[in-house]
């Protein structure tokens, strides 16, 4: 063949170039017009009338000369980068485009690497997804994590950054694109704008699950709050799964870690419980104070926590341990053992306050039981709330809760609700001397649980 396959270049058979006068031998003329109808059938036609029958060769070209171009727009077309890497350019501009991506199912912690690059992992199980340094994995590498049935941690490495952070958490049920600076990542955002959608539209105040419940191993200094969702306004938190924290030790971040917000646990004290948000990740924590409302909270080791909604209350005894309680559905606390508040208290006609074991500082409903004794027969004794002002007892004025006693020094016994003041006190009257007991069950303390 006379066309060099590696050069294209054509050179005529032997004996075909003749001189004036020389008899022309048939042979290699007949081998050169051979030749040039094979090489006229080899070649492509200029109207693409008939296809390639074996690989182009193009030149390797550049970016501004691509190997494959066009006669309008020579410098768009494709070139051959180096490492053997395909390349596509538009007026002489490199074009980019993405690695095909790849899809796996994972159910436990990975470590992302860089052929990594575009693939979609969903995680069906709780997972840590530990993120290759940024600079090892280069700017533009980019990542999908979906959380399909428990939360995933998202780590950066070392002290690496996700959106600023040293992790990022993906709810279960979202996902989110995690994409490479080669000294940091960074998210497209959506997970965010999505956490956040429900808070900036929604109103209201709830409390949905997180009870409270002494812990069973140590069920006199930790308490465990159960799975659920707060909201406040336009704030809302949820934590998947239950959380510890402790009353004898100053706030940490994490289950079963302190959390008081300030100082020391102390003796006979109310500890209101507060649900707290973390800014940059959404997750779940709790924080104990002695104040009833939020803006009393000590926020020194809060940085970067949101304080969303008070979600509940504990008490301790006079050796500053939690008292054991049973909380049930719709802010209903009772005591394990009841609480003798009033042990032979004189009561009489002149109203008086009698002084609760209920929290402080807010009212509450009491859950009393009550035991009267006088000499003085058809007598009759009255609890009742402080609000209602100072009453009278006795069947002409403002009747009794504690029966009436027909017998000189007998007993009447009696049971009821009452709404305490703020400073944990009911009050007490009676139609004549006597002696009163209380035993307090536990309490009513709403918090905003509707079920």
């Amino acid at each position: 063949m006379p066309r060099n396959p590696s050069t294209g270049v054509y050179s005529k058979p032997a004996g075909t170039t003749p001189s004036v006068g020389q008899v022309i031998d048939p042979v290699p003329w007949n081998a050169l017009t051979t030749d040039l109808g094979n090489e006229i059938t080899n070649s492509l036609p200029r109207d693409g009338s008939a296809p390639m029958v074996a690989p182009l060769k193009a030149a390797s070209g550049t970016v501004s000369a691509p190997g494959v171009g066009f006669a309008s727009v020579p410098q768009t077309g494709l070139y051959l980068k180096g490492g053997g890497l395909l390349g596509f350019t538009q007026n002489g501009v490199d074009v980019a485009f993405d690695h095909a991506m790849v899809y796996a199912a994972k159910s436990a912690d990975y470590t992302a690497v860089a052929s990594d690059d575009a693939a979609v992992h969903r995680f069906t199980a709780v997972a840590t997804v530990t993120l290759t340094a940024a600079a090892t994995l280069g700017a533009n590498w980019h990542y999908t994590v979906i959380a399909d049935g428990a939360d995933v941690t998202i780590d950066a490495n070392g002290a690496e950054t996700i959106d600023g952070a040293a992790t990022l958490v993906v709810p279960n049920g979202y996902s989110v694109f995690i994409i490479c600076s080669g000294a940091a990542f960074f998210t497209n955002k959506v997970l965010t704008r999505l956490l956040a959608k429900a808070e900036t539209t929604a109103v209201g105040s709830f409390i949905d699950g997180v009870l409270l419940s002494n812990n069973s191993g140590s069920p006199t200094t930790h308490v465990d709050f159960a799975a659920g969702s707060v909201r406040s306004g336009s704030s809302f938190v949820s934590n998947a799964a239950s959380i510890t924290k402790r009353i004898n030790g100053t706030w940490a971040v994490g289950t079963g870690n302190g959390g008081l917000d300030t100082g020391s646990v102390g003796a006979s004290a109310t500890y209101f419980a507060y649900a707290l948000r973390k800014d940059d990740d959404l997750s779940f924590d709790v924080v104990f104070s002695t104040s009833a409302t939020i803006g009393g909270v000590n926020t020194t080791l809060l940085t970067g926590y949101t304080i969303v909604k008070q979600i509940g209350v504990v008490l301790t005894d006079a050796t500053s341990l939690i008292r054991l309680f049973v909380m049930y559905p719709r802010d209903e606390y009772t005591f394990v053992t009841p609480v003798k508040d009033a042990v032979g208290v004189s009561i009489s006609t002149t109203s008086n306050l009698t002084t609760l074991t209920v929290p402080n500082g807010v009212k509450s409903k009491a859950k009393l039981r009550f035991e009267f004794t006088s000499s003085a027969t058809t007598n009759a004794a009255l609890l009742s709330d402080p609000a209602q002002g100072i009453l009278a007892a006795g069947i002409g004025d403002d009747g009794g809760n504690i029966g009436t006693i027909q017998v000189a020094s007998g007993f009447a016994i009696g049971s009821q609700e009452i709404w305490t003041n703020t400073s944990r006190q009911i009050r007490r009257v009676a139609g004549a001397s006597g002696s009163l007991w209380v035993w307090t069950d536990g309490f009513h303390f709403p918090c905003g649980r509707n079920a």
